[in-house]
């Protein structure tokens, strides 16, 4: 027989990144971090900024705090709300629902109000315009009005997997208009280094392709070393 789960679990001992490496990921596209990590990091391409960011400014940059709802479910994204430190991103885990929305423009509210840097989720959301009003940075898959249930069980402060990733509550969320990005707790420190050397070949490559660079592969290199055949 399965043991009944308790309504509502509160994790209160998750690290959280110091407010230098806060401040350190802050204006950074994401590309930039997803380049650090070898490629990788993103989110699944369904999460993006609701409405596409086209009538407000969705980008975030915070500390997770994950609230995990399970399916139909807003629970532990209600008892998130009492836990957001300022600055917080909460990520709200819906196993991918996308039968009825994971918040509305009320809850926004709520979340800004305690000083939420944004909000990213695996479902959708609905109330569009009090959204766009409230301003809060948004990452869904799309608008969806059904309502949720609020019957748990829930678990806040904990770790969950969305979008195809696990986000743990301390990790780092990135999130602009070409998507979201979580950088690992224990990770900080490698990527805010290798940002820099991402930052100065950015920097580098820019440069060129303003002044007419052309040439990616270096192709009569590539054929040179017998990596790449001409024929015709």
């Amino acid at each position: 027989m399965i043991e009944e789960p308790p309504f509502l679990t509160l994790i209160k001992t998750a690290p959280r990144p110091t407010q230098a490496q806060i401040d350190a990921f802050k204006g950074l596209p994401t590309g930039f971090i997803c380049d650090a990590m070898n490629g990788k990091g993103a989110l699944d391409t369904a999460i993006g900024p609701i409405g596409f960011g086209r009538d407000y400014d969705c980008t975030a940059c915070g500390p997770a705090l994950v609230a995990d709802n399970g399916p139909a479910e807003i629970l532990a994204t209600l008892a998130a709300v009492s836990m957001i430190k300022p600055g917080d991103v909460v990520v709200a885990a819906v196993d991918g629902h996308q039968g009825c929305s994971a918040s509305g423009d009320q809850l926004m509210g709520m979340m800004k109000n305690a000083g939420a840097a944004g909000f990213v989720t695996d479902g959708p959301m609905r109330d569009y315009e009090g959204i766009v009003d409230v301003g809060l940075p948004a990452f869904c898959t799309g608008l969806n009005p059904n309502s949720p249930y609020g019957s748990g069980p829930g678990t806040v402060g904990g770790a969950a997997v969305v979008g195809g990733s696990r986000i743990a509550t301390g990790d780092m969320i990135i999130a602009d208009r070409s998507g979201v990005v979580v950088v690992p707790f224990e990770e900080i420190d490698r990527v805010l280094a290798k940002l820099e050397e991402v930052k100065a070949m950015e920097a580098e490559l820019e440069a060129k392709v303003a002044s007419g660079f052309c040439a990616p592969l270096g192709l009569d290199a590539l054929v040179a070393e017998g990596k790449a055949v001409v024929k015709g």
